[in-house]
């Protein structure tokens, strides 16, 4: 069984009997069951699940973070073409989550209402969006390390990164040892993930048998509304900016990429699609391998509007299931996270749920609330990889045409690539790839 079948089969069986204990009334706060079983073994399987979430959020996120710009390799590549891909990227991940918010905001107040008992978390107030911005800068930063502040861990990640590229050579391997720490934060995750399914019939057994039927309504209104916002990000506001910016035709596009959405909805990681996005863009369309081998590497690496769009919506969606009023500043500051965060998800399957964990501990909402999205999770996140991948090849035709660096009879041409092998020039790249699909 992969590890999306046993999620599955966990979430209805924790339905199942979650909703048994609720019907027949074994809940009752003196029962056995409620004690024992309820509150008792499904409460320390779900809470030890959680706090093992939490455990992975800052190593994973310096380390990966640390990677992603040391993969850059020059700091001088960040020239034209390095600079459009990242504000387009930047660009795409900002509208994404906003749109998310937008539609999450409106449509699920309409059909839910806040369900978790008052004593189960009392909600703490967001903080003013000016002050956000100031703390981004760490005055102390083992103090930022060891309270967890997700703002000022990226910031310092970031610039460190930068730094060490600037140092050069001599940081070689200084930069081979962080690799490695992310390789090895990576397999931790893959552990962790592991023991998912158990720990989703635990969190959805205890939340259906405490709160019954209305719960599993408004989750269904959480995945009608994410996929709408994902459905509307791919065929709305990315084919909107590839015309936009490049003249090119989103009906050509979209039957070209075809291939590398199947592939990333089938291993639900955008690191694994890489060698199908790369003969996509290149075979298919015509873009210059000069272009691609940067730009869709790039992309897997920090343009995560999928990944982006599930933080918006989620974050609407719990802040409304335990009544928890946002307000803008806590929007804005989600806005922020999820743009900043993005750049240190990994492309590889669950590490959303991390990242997602850490924007709710930034706006003030309960952690164990992701227990309430974590089943249907993982089959979402096999079509916002389809997202992810789809924003990557996007900017990477935008970024070629802008360099003249497209071959447009390649594009118009429908039949182009159909036959050709796949071919990657960027060695390391292919490494990198590779080693992923191994491990799937």
């Amino acid at each position: 069984m992969s590890l999306t079948s046993k999620v599955l089969w966990a979430m209805l069986l924790g339905i199942i009997v979650g909703l048994i204990i609720n019907i027949v009334g074994l809940n009752t706060p003196e029962s056995f069951t409620n004690e024992y079983i309820v509150g008792g073994l499904f409460y320390i399987v779900g809470k030890m699940f959680i706090t093992a979430l939490k455990m992975l959020v800052v190593p994973l996120v310096f380390f990966s973070l640390i990677s992603g710009v040391l993969g850059i390799g020059d700091i001088r590549k960040l020239g034209s073409v390095g600079l459009k891909s990242f504000l387009l990227y930047i660009l795409t991940t900002a509208i994404a989550i906003a749109t998310a918010i937008g539609l999450a905001a409106v449509v699920i107040p309409l059909f839910s209402t806040p369900t978790a008992k008052a004593e189960v978390f009392t909600a703490t107030q967001a903080p003013a969006i000016s002050d956000v911005l100031i703390n981004i800068i760490p005055g102390n930063v083992l103090h930022a390390f060891a309270a967890g502040n997700m703002l000022q861990i990226i910031f310092f990640s970031i610039l460190l990164g930068i730094s060490l590229l600037m140092v050069g050579k001599k940081a070689q391997s200084i930069a081979e040892g962080i690799e490695v720490m992310n390789e090895a934060m990576m397999n931790m995750v893959n552990i962790i993930m592991a023991v998912a399914p158990y720990a989703v019939f635990a969190l959805l057994a205890k939340a259906v048998a405490e709160l019954g039927l209305d719960l599993l309504v408004q989750l269904g209104v959480y995945v009608v509304v994410l996929i709408i916002a994902l459905l509307f990000h791919l065929f709305g506001t990315l084919m909107f900016l590839l015309k936009l910016f490049s003249k090119l035709s989103p009906k050509i596009f979209l039957t070209k990429i075809r291939d590398a959405q199947i592939f990333a909805f089938s291993t639900a990681s955008s690191n694994a699609t890489i060698p199908v996005t790369l003969r996509s863009v290149t075979k298919r369309m015509g873009v210059d391998n000069s272009v691609a081998s940067f730009t869709v590497p790039f992309g897997a690496t920090i343009n995560m509007d999928g990944t982006a769009i599930m933080q918006g919506v989620a974050t609407v969606f719990i802040a409304n299931i335990y009544g928890v009023d946002l307000g803008i500043s806590g929007y804005l500051t989600v806005i922020l996270m999820s743009v900043l965060a993005s750049i240190g998800t990994a492309g590889v399957p669950g590490v959303g749920l991390i990242m997602l964990s850490m924007v709710f501990v930034q706006v003030g909402l309960p952690i164990e609330g992701i227990g309430l999205i974590l089943g249907v999770d993982r089959l979402l996140d096999m079509v916002r990889t389809s997202v992810n991948v789809t924003g990557d090849a996007v900017v990477t035709c935008i970024v070629a045409k802008s360099e003249k660096e497209i071959d447009l009879e390649v594009f118009e041409d429908a039949e182009a690539g159909m036959n050709e092998e796949l071919e990657i020039d960027d060695e390391d790249a292919l490494a990198e790839v590779v080693h992923h699909m191994e491990e799937k």
